[in-house]
């Protein structure tokens, strides 16, 4: 079993709703288990600005999957939200299911690169993911408090 991190987020619909939903869904993965889930935070959009804020969190499993398989199911868990990959970047969406960091895994393919690239770049992913594992050292990044401690977090917000 490995340990895997999460990144949930949602700006169309009932965010808060869709994110609950997403949490039910990962507590159903096979051969998982969620460990833990973060507060919500509400965000400002990322890359395109003309959208509603976001509601972010952040998800703590163990996990049997291998890297792939994962990813697969949470991209199934994005579809069953309504979620519809158009190619468009950064848009607005029901549900945005991201695997940020698996224990012991380095990797970089067509598909998925693990630890995500652009974590150290995020609050709206630095902060639900510092309510998980702050002394997490994402290798080529550094801790998760200390990138915290040097992100933009003007606009964000904990929510209950």
């Amino acid at each position: 079993m490995t340990q895997a991190y999460v990144a949930l987020g949602s700006n169309l619909g009932d965010p808060r709703r869709q994110l609950g939903d997403a949490f039910e869904a990962l507590a159903r993965l096979p051969q998982s288990r969620l460990l833990a889930r973060s507060r919500l935070y509400r965000t400002p959009p990322w890359g395109v600005q003309e959208q509603p804020p976001f509601l972010n969190a952040a998800a703590k499993l163990e996990t049997a999957l291998a890297p792939h398989d994962l990813l697969d199911a949470l991209l199934a868990i994005e579809r069953a939200a309504g979620r519809v990959r158009d190619g468009e970047r950064w848009g607005p969406r029901t549900l945005d299911l991201d695997l940020l960091h698996m224990d012991g895994v380095a990797l970089h393919d067509g598909r998925l690169t693990l630890p995500h690239p652009r974590i150290a770049e995020r609050a709206f992913v630095l902060l639900p993911l510092n309510d998980l594992a702050p002394e997490l050292v994402l290798p080529g990044q550094g801790r998760v408090a200390d990138l915290l401690a040097a992100a933009d977090r003007a606009g964000c917000e904990a929510l209950a």
